[in-house]
């Protein structure tokens, strides 16, 4: 199978990006070498995806010290810092994003010597969380595997496979990896208003794989499952609770409600870093709200008057008791077995 590449390094130590607002139509790259750049691309969803960018933010904060030759190790920690602070605005509710930013801070303060010290440390840091998550992803993969038997057809929502991640993917993970296996899968992909991250990114992604895929309006949902052919529900998380509450794209919510009534398992699949046990439960989770212009256009033609007033949450809290279980890199867990994963 042939997965894309979201991120990588450039030659010279700058961030490179598949610039996943032109997909499926164009396939190009840009280069990110400033603290500005990063944030612009993780805000306008240039990157994606709660694992990509806690990965894209350290290797941002990284490409931007190493660019650098500063005074001294105080300089460059105050770099760290403010890149950090900067890159930590750009979207509140993907826990990955604050807690790739906190390793890449902690490594900058144990690395020993100067200014090139601590970027070296920082840069091998951005790398180990890219490496972790491209390993986590297979063991969601291998976790996942039992749920995705021959002749599944699996319905998921938004885009949680390699666009959104370091590796295959989380919720995509268990598809590609039985797919690789040799069974035969196919996937039902919402559509995922307003953005459209279901028919642009993971049809795009799992045609790319060779796994067939049929994409649905969000408002299908509910038919498609009732008409009994569904295998499971899996879906990706942008932050888990305490409780097993789970923050993911706008639209989950209705998803598990709609499995729930039809009697179909709903799983949740997140490596641990998406795990926020500071949140005891959904209502402490910060949900982004994104600008009109967002639900008011489709493909940049407006779709409704200017004057309409618009709400515009990127997320929804889809509470525990909906979650079947949740894929990890720990394995398969019940909501009762999650504080296993606490660091």
């Amino acid at each position: 199978m042939t997965w894309p590449t979201p991120i990588d390094w450039t030659p010279g130590g700058a961030v490179r990006i598949l610039d996943q607002t032109l997909l499926p139509h164009r396939e190009a790259y840009r280069e990110l070498a400033t603290v500005d750049a990063v944030a612009e691309a993780i805000v306008s969803l240039r990157v994606r995806g709660a694992p990509l960018i806690g990965i894209a933010a350290a290797m941002g904060v990284a490409a931007v010290l190493g660019a650098a030759n500063g005074p001294g190790r105080e300089a460059a920690l105050a770099l760290v810092d403010s890149a950090g602070d900067a890159l930590g605005r750009t979207r509140p509710t993907a826990v990955n994003l604050r807690w790739a930013l906190e390793r890449v801070r902690r490594a900058a303060r144990a690395a020993r010597g100067g200014w090139s010290e601590v970027a070296a440390a920082v840069r091998a840091e951005a790398q180990a969380i890219w490496d972790e998550d491209r390993r986590m992803c297979q063991r969601i993969g291998e976790a996942g595997l039992p749920l995705v038997p021959d002749g599944a057809t699996v319905h998921t929502h938004c885009n949680a496979g390699a666009l959104a991640t370091g590796g295959i993917g989380t919720a995509l993970a268990p598809v590609y990896t039985a797919h690789a296996a040799g069974r035969r899968i196919a996937v039902i992909a919402d559509e995922t208003r307003p953005l459209l991250q279901g028919s642009r990114l993971t049809a795009w992604e799992l045609g790319a794989a060779g796994v067939p895929c049929t994409v649905i309006a969000d408002g299908m949902a509910a038919s498609r499952l009732r008409r009994g052919d569904i295998t499971c529900v899996l879906v990706g998380a942008d932050r888990i609770a305490a409780n097993g509450d789970v923050a993911n794209k706008i639209g989950t919510y209705a998803l598990a409600l709609a499995a729930r009534a039809h009697g179909v398992s709903f799983y949740v699949a997140a490596p641990r870093s998406t795990f926020d046990f500071a949140s005891a439960g959904g209502a402490d989770i910060p949900i982004e709200e994104r600008g009109p212009a967002e639900l008011r256009c489709l493909a940049g033609h407006p779709t409704a008057p200017d004057g309409a007033a618009v709400w515009n949450p990127a997320f929804d809290i889809t509470p525990a008791d909906l979650v079947t279980a949740y894929v990890t890199d720990a394995g398969l867990l019940r909501r009762d077995q999650l504080a296993t994963l606490k660091p």
